[in-house]
């Protein structure tokens, strides 16, 4: 019974890893086609317009890991489509449901899942935070200096200074 359980969970693991990586892959591959043919700087409407699609890009490719285990919910374990996708999509975001469950020889997937969810979805912020960070760096970098008129304030108050002082 154990063995059948880890041939089943690894292959599943395996694909939603190579799934996610893959999609995020050809993301950035997207990403950087788009920044590099602007000049230094990009409109706020379009910067925006790229991190929505983006996000929604992240959100569809969470949704083809979702239904990669609700297929072999669907295959071994559930009755229903309607069944496999809920109990996947409830596992993936860590919501869990109450009125859905697997067999008792399968029920160490949906905890599993859940894992690899979270774990995608951390992947996946990343991403965000990366694109959004560059966005914001080329926007700083292209944006004219304002000469002598500017200054830097540190964000470390002094009373936080690392220098000693002597009495």
């Amino acid at each position: 019974m154990l063995f059948h359980r880890i041939v089943a969970e690894l292959p599943l693991i395996t694909l939603t890893l190579w799934l996610q990586s893959a999609g995020i892959a050809a993301l950035i591959a997207w990403v950087r086609r788009a920044l590099k043919g602007d000049s230094q700087t990009m409109s706020a409407l379009r910067s925006a317009t790229l991190v929505v699609r983006l996000a929604m890009a992240v959100v569809a490719l969470h949704g083809l890991e979702i239904l990669l285990w609700a297929i072999f919910y669907r295959w071994r374990c559930l009755p229903s489509w309607d069944s496999a996708i809920y109990f996947s999509a409830s596992s993936y975001s860590t919501l869990g449901c109450n009125d859905v469950s697997l067999p008792s020889s399968w029920r160490t997937l949906g905890p599993l899942e859940s894992v690899i969810g979270v774990l995608m979805c951390g992947i996946s912020v990343s991403l965000l935070f990366a694109i959004v960070t560059r966005l914001i760096n080329r926007e700083e970098r292209s944006s004219p200096k304002q000469g002598a008129n500017v200054t830097h304030r540190s964000l470390v108050p002094r009373s936080f200074s690392c220098r000693q002082t002597t009495n």
